[in-house]
């Protein structure tokens, strides 16, 4: 391990251990609070980055916001960044539903407690659509990724597929559609192209 990479853990574990604790949701709700952090205010990887590593995440078993300090960790530092990462982002959320679990066996039924759970749901939902229109900036860059997002979504909210199975099938898809593109000699993309600079203004082309 380099002294750079040393000097990471540190930093690795406290940004992840703030994380964890200020989320409620978990997974993909965590997704917005770790750009800000990771992205945003720190500069460790960028936007496009963590699209990729969201989308990995998701893909592999566990927790998204777990897999996703996991990936950021070693990215950074190595196998040592990864599990700092890791704790970081457990330990908090262990220790408060620990604590939660305690007072929610004496207070199971209370009126309040059931309104204040219903409110936390509402607020969850707003976090989890905030991580997916930030995903969809990077990730939806075409006519073609656009098609893929809506027909999943479809496909999950109207038949109750398997999520493993969508994902599986949005990997063939995806190889397909680049395979057909290089095969008709159309231009192959895998990520938004940045603005490009022209007498008139910025404008952004897309590409079917």
């Amino acid at each position: 391990m380099t002294l750079q990479q040393l000097r990471m853990l540190i930093p690795l574990f406290w940004t992840f251990f703030r994380i964890g604790p200020a989320t409620f949701g978990g997974g993909y709700a965590m997704i917005s609070l770790i750009e800000h952090e990771t992205v945003t205010k720190r500069g460790w990887i960028d936007e496009q980055e963590l699209s990729d590593l969201v989308s990995i995440a998701g893909s592999a078993p566990g927790g998204v916001g777990v897999n996703a300090a996991a990936f950021i960790g070693y990215r950074m530092a190595g196998i040592a960044g990864a599990v700092c990462a890791i704790i970081g982002i457990t330990m908090p959320t262990f220790l408060i539903v620990l604590g939660l679990s305690f007072l929610y066996m004496n207070m199971d039924g209370n009126p309040k407690v059931a309104a204040a759970m219903k409110g936390i749901q509402a607020a969850v939902i707003a976090l989890i659509l905030s991580a997916a229109y930030r995903m969809a900036k990077t990730s939806l860059f075409d006519l073609s990724t656009i098609i893929i997002a809506i027909a999943t979504l479809a496909v999950l909210v109207f038949t109750g597929m398997n999520p493993i199975y969508a994902i599986l099938s949005g990997l063939v898809i995806g190889i397909g559609n680049i395979t057909v593109k290089m095969f008709l000699g159309l231009k192959v993309r895998t990520e938004k192209e940045k603005p490009k600079q022209r007498d008139e203004g910025v404008y952004l082309e897309y590409y079917i």
